[in-house]
């Protein structure tokens, strides 16, 4: 890691922030591009890709938690490090950047409710974190394909779907005669 005057440059592939350390600031993309990565149960997980221009850490500007994801950099990366005190400094300065934080917060509250909606609501239990999320859209997957459309009848020892097929080609006939 080489630091210079303002920001921080980071190699490829160094942690910038760990999931579960303490924080106290935020993070200003410079240049470069980070993942955001979340571990859980069955490994990592990529949650994000962020780039030049964009923010990350910002919650813990607000609430003194642990830190929700891991940060890595992907190729050459330097980042602005803004802590809490300069944060409000600025804000003072110019509102407009509490306003712009909050509509970036809000855009990625959408997106991510959006992904949600998306994984059919109610299928993953709210305990449960985004690794759920991906086996939610496994299952997801697996109840859409034709293959597992198919629902067997267990007074008839017929498929359904064969049984409604068969239904609609008695009618057919029916209809042109």
């Amino acid at each position: 890691m080489n630091s210079g005057n303002l920001g921080k440059t980071y190699a490829n592939g160094e942690i910038i922030v760990r999931q579960g350390d303490s924080g106290d600031c935020m993070f200003a993309i410079q240049k470069g591009r980070i993942e955001v990565i979340r571990r859980g149960k069955g490994g990592e997980v990529r949650v994000a890709t962020l780039e030049e221009g964009e923010i990350f850490g910002e919650m813990a500007i607000f609430e003194r938690e642990a830190r929700s994801a891991t940060v890595r950099a992907l190729g050459e990366t330097r980042v602005l490090t803004v802590d809490k005190k300069t944060f409000l400094r600025r804000v003072q300065e110019d509102p407009s950047l509490a306003f712009n934080l909050v509509r970036m917060m809000s855009q990625r509250i959408r997106r991510l409710s959006g992904e949600i909606a998306e994984l059919q609501p109610g299928s993953v239990p709210r305990s449960q974190d985004t690794l759920a999320l991906t086996e939610a859209e496994r299952r997801i997957e697996r109840r859409n394909r034709p293959e597992r459309r198919v629902i067997y009848d267990r007074r008839t020892g017929e498929n359904r779907r064969k049984r409604e097929e068969r239904r609609s080609g008695d009618a057919a006939p029916a209809t042109a005669a």
